[in-house]
């Protein structure tokens, strides 16, 4: 059975020594104390002791002793001979008498307390395997978490095997236990409902498994009507009514992931106790993910028409201003005559009449009647009403919208509306609501009033009713039951109940104080601390930075940057000799280190890996981060396109690639050149847009960047050159919203407490939840001397204390409305902190939210101060400045390398669905970043080199060198990946050799 989990070489793994171990194992586990050293000195000769030694800290740093004491670390060995005196061949001889090792490592586990278990113990380790098999279905996963149980128990871990076959034994309970758990679910009339859903319908001239897992990729009306048909149907079986909360919230996305992976004859294959379970699941999410569909694309499509609008009124605009050139001209020779003091008005009729009496009467023929307040926008959109007809009908039917006290008479509309379209009455009843309307548009509903024009007074408010409602959905005011997207945000944060519980461990966390006096005194004297600084630049008034005669704030450029005139050539000089490598034979190379393709996880569970299969990721990979395809693929590797079609679908996944990511990461922050580079404790993030070929929910046309439709990725990048977090968005979305998700969903290595956008990457709602985070956010603000800035205390007071930068605060910050919602804006943070809500799905509410919503003001009034301290600190610090820029242009140089990598098809996206072009990015990111490790590893190899030849290369000039870079690099061509041939190349390191002059040489006498 093990076997079919684990390979006999990744079996023989686990029975040895790990490869190598980290500088953090290497000092937790491998440092002796002075009774450890006094055990170990009692045992005699030098040889014994070492092995003892190498025992003693073995043990709780693996949980077990491998029999092969002697292929201990060389770090971890030499580190023990140093604290013993003793020299590491003494090993050597270690362990001749089987016997002898045994008896030590019976002293060894008495002395630590450790001791082999007994059988009770290891039905309390099965039951531990049950419960987390209930919520990972991974056996890699499960065999970690045994291993920690053990550990934490101070039971030493039995043979490799049998403990996988304890693992496999509670994957199996599991899936026994997840059928007990839902059976009582599956009523003969469900049961029959699910396996229809793996027959053909005629109708659908498919299977309705594959029909409910094809998405819609335009918001048209035939496509929100067809998924309105699903969600009719999924509603009709009673998918929608499932309670499945005896599931864990991971077990439930596992199977649904299943269930979404596999055909209509695999699911038809497997036992019912293993079938029912993943359809069940797969109905269940697929309810929420239908609903949620269906209010995205009523908000696109009536958002489509609203741009149309603006188009169309553009153009009518610019029309009527050049109808409006003659009349203005005439207006223009007008004015002089009339506010001339000197003509008298005797003489004013004279000369305007000879101006041209003609001309007179044409401007006064073409006078155009005078525009509404919102210049007509309302009734160009009035045009698209048939349109809007053909789906808002049945969205309203459909769906139950529900919304806050704020939103009572919005809500009351939209069901009147809906009583409109049910009945199908023309006229809307008096006493209709209207105080929701904007109040321009509100002319339009009064004048057809007045007119009594009861179709244009119903086109006018069913139109308010529309748009209403979708800015309520994305404020938040409106939301939508049982909906994940749209739903009440106060349902994703902490329950009031376990925020008393969770407040003072978050405050701690995050270095913020629970007190809202204490907190306001403390930013007081934080705002006066920074206008102190930039008060004095602003009193010196000869830097860039200053007042005008006007007193008006001036930002002039900062003068370049001092760059070593020998970094670029340092540069190109290393590259020089670096090796050359293919992308496939870099990616091989790199997963020897860090093991990532180890990650790439297969969606069932599966864990036997076939030879292969490396090599089939690596393919798989590259055949997405380049945007060749797998058909493209398939013809450079000679590998058949039905084996990497079946790989990528099973094992690469958004939350592998997370992970397979993370492992580069974290290997690439650990070589010692990246430290040159950056701390990791600052990043950046920036959108990066790529066209698009077909249509897809996510693609926006942008002139500026699309000839005709792209999507947009928003990536995070370090400062050390490493991407760790990737996301599509729509393209015309604002950043601001996504740029705390990565952040805090980093899993990385990375200690990311400061963090630099652009001006696209900011709103007053993003300096808050940064500062109550206990994060810096650090922009660059287009712009930023056209900012308010907030005091924080009476006008005059500030004048006198600072007296230049003092009238530069024009607002003040409403510190009562802080003080009343601090600990609401804590409760906010920290269910982002602990995961309770993603942050972009409410700080786009938050952002759009009316001045009605408390909590949402109270942050913007924060943010507004967090805000103006910024300010001052980068007007007043060249430093910080040139530091935010420098991130930024790291975040750039990934780009120009993410561009040259994903060079196949002219860059231009093909996948249609949110779910494969996520994945597609996460390829990218991979592969960018195993390129930026191994041009980092290699770098630092060509600078150990040099000095090692005694030429000084210094830190500081190393520092303003990127390994965003290519050079060495093939992307083009053939791409045979052969593993094993790859590997056989590779040092006894595990490096290539450099091209020196030496190994140049060396190599053309060959």
């Amino acid at each position: 059975m093990a076997t079919r989990v684990f390979s006999e070489a990744e079996l023989d793994r686990l029975r040895r020594f790990p490869d190598a171990i980290g500088a953090d194992e290497l000092i937790r586990f491998f440092t002796l104390m002075p009774g450890d050293v006094a055990f170990v000195n009692s045992h005699r000769g030098e040889t014994n002791r070492i092995g003892v030694a190498v025992q003693l800290c073995a043990l709780p740093w693996l949980g077990f002793v491998p029999d092969e004491i002697t292929a201990a670390p060389p770090a971890a060995l030499e580190r023990l001979c140093a604290q013993l005196s003793a020299t590491p061949e003494a090993l050597h001889g270690y362990g001749t008498r089987d016997q002898t090792r045994t008896d030590h490592l019976r002293e060894v586990a008495a002395f630590l307390g450790w001791r082999v278990g007994v059988e009770v113990e290891f039905k309390e380790l099965d039951q531990f395997l049950l419960a987390r098999a209930m919520e990972h279905d991974s056996s890699s996963l499960l065999f970690e978490l045994a291993c920690e149980q053990l550990r934490s128990s101070r039971l030493i871990r039995p043979g490799p095997v049998w403990l996988v076959e304890r693992v496999a034994a509670a994957r199996a309970a599991a899936k026994a236990e997840t059928f007990i758990r839902v059976e009582h679910l599956l009523t003969p009339q469900l049961m029959a409902d699910l396996d229809r859903l793996l027959v053909v319908d005629d109708e659908l001239g498919g299977t309705r498994l594959h029909w409910l897992g094809t998405g819609a990729t335009q918001a048209s009306p035939e496509a929100i009507k067809a998924e309105i048909g699903k969600l009719r149907f999924l509603r009709g079986i009673g998918a929608d009514a499932l309670d499945l909360s005896v599931l864990p919230a991971e077990r439930r996305r596992f199977l649904a992931g299943v269930g979404r992976r596999s055909t209509a004859q695999m699911l038809a294959r497997r036992d019912p106790e293993r079938r029912y379970p993943i359809l069940l699941t797969l109905v269940s999410q697929s309810a929420v993910e239908v609903l949620d569909e269906v209010v995205q694309l009523f908000d696109q499509a009536v958002s489509a028409r609203e741009s149309h609008a603006k188009h169309k009124l553009g153009e009518r605009l610019a029309g009527r201003a050049v109808q409006a050139e003659d009349r203005l001209a005439l207006l223009d020779a007008m004015l002089p005559i009339l506010l001339d003091p000197a003509i008298t008005d005797e003489e004013v009729g004279a000369m305007l009449r000879g101006l041209g009496m003609e001309r007179i009467r044409t401007a006064h023929s073409t006078a155009q009647p005078r525009l509404p307040r919102d210049h007509g926008q309302l009734s160009m959109m009035d045009d698209s009403f048939s349109y809007l007809r053909k789906f808002v009908p049945q969205v309203l039917d459909a769906i139950a919208f529900q919304g806050s006290d704020a939103a009572g008479d919005l809500i009351a509309a939209v069901g009147a509306l809906r009583e409109l379209y049910a009945k199908g009455t023309r006229n809307v009843p008096d006493g209709a609501p209207t105080s929701f309307v904007p109040t321009r548009w509100r002319g339009y509903l009064e004048q057809a009033r007045t007119a009594g024009d009861a179709t244009a007074y119903r086109h006018y408010w069913e139109l308010c009713v529309l748009y209403g409602l979708r800015d309520g959905l994305r404020s938040g005011d409106v939301h939508v039951p049982e909906s994940r997207r749209y739903a009440d945000p106060a349902a994703y944060l902490i329950t009031p109940a376990q925020w008393q519980l969770q407040r003072a461990e978050f405050c701690q966390l995050v270095g913020k104080t629970p007190d809202a006096r204490h907190a306001l005194t403390e930013a007081r004297e934080e705002l006066d601390a920074a206008l102190i600084e930039v008060d004095a630049v602003l009193a010196d008034g000869t830097g860039p930075v200053r007042l005008d005669e006007h007193g008006e704030l001036v930002i002039g450029k900062l003068t370049a940057e001092t760059v070593p005139d020998e970094a670029e050539e340092l540069l190109d000089e290393l590259i020089a000799v670096l090796p050359r490598i293919p992308l496939a034979s870099l990616l091989i190379e790199l997963d020897r280190r860090t093991g990532f393709t180890d990650l790439l996880v297969h969606a069932a569970g599966k864990q036997a890996r076939s030879p292969e299969l490396k090599r089939n990721l690596i393919a798989c990979l590259i055949a997405f981060a380049t945007n060749m395809g797998l058909t493209a693929m398939s013809e450079a590797s000679g590998i058949s396109y039905d084996v990497l079609a079946w790989t990528a679908e099973w094992y690469l996944r958004e939350e592998t690639l997370r992970a397979a990511n993370a492992a580069i990461v974290d290997y690439h922050h650990g070589l010692p050149m990246t430290q040159v580079f950056g701390s990791g404790t600052l990043s950046s993030s920036d959108g990066q847009r790529f066209p698009m070929r077909g249509k897809s929910l996510t693609a926006r046309h942008l002139s500026r960047y699309f000839v005709d439709e792209g999507i947009s990725t928003y990536t995070h990048v370090s400062d050390q050159h490493s991407t760790y977090g990737t996301k599509i968005i729509v393209a015309t979305d604002r950043e601001a919203h996504y740029v705390l998700d990565e952040i805090l969903g980093n899993a990385t290595d990375l200690p990311i407490t400061e963090h630099a956008t652009d001006t696209h990457g900011v709103t007053l709602v993003n300096f808050a939840l940064f500062d109550l985070l206990g994060k810096t956010l650090s922009p660059r603000i287009r712009g930023l001397s056209r900012i308010v800035l907030h005091r924080m205390g009476p006008r005059r007071d500030y004048l006198a204390r600072f007296p230049h930068a003092g009238p530069l605060l024009t607002g003040v910050a409403n510190q009562d409305l802080i003080g009343n919602q601090w600990d609401d804006m804590l409760r906010l943070a920290g269910s982002f902190k602990y995961g309770h809500a993603t942050a972009s799905l409410l700080v786009g509410k938050l952002s759009a939210s009316s001045r009605q919503n408390a909590l949402a003001a109270a942050l913007k009034e924060w943010g507004s101060v967090r805000r103006t301290i910024y300010a001052c600190r980068y007007l007043s610090d060249p430093t910080y400045r040139r530091k935010i820029g420098r991130q930024l242009n790291k975040g750039e140089s990934l780009h120009a390398l993410r561009r040259d990598l994903h060079f196949a098809s002219l860059g231009m996206i093909t996948k249609r669905h949110l779910e494969q072009q996520t994945e597609q990015a996460w390829c990218l990111t991979v592969v960018t970043n195993a390129i930026v490790t191994w041009m980092t590893e290699y770098l630092g190899l060509a600078v150990d080199a040099r000095r090692a030849q005694g030429v000084r290369v210094d830190d500081e000039v190393l520092a303003h060198l990127s390994p965003a870079r290519s050079e060495p690099v093939q992307f083009f061509g053939s791409m045979p990946i052969e593993v094993d041939k790859e590997l056989a190349q590779l040092d006894s390191a595990g490096y290539r050799p450099l091209r020196l002059a030496t190994n140049l040489a060396t190599a053309s006498l060959e």
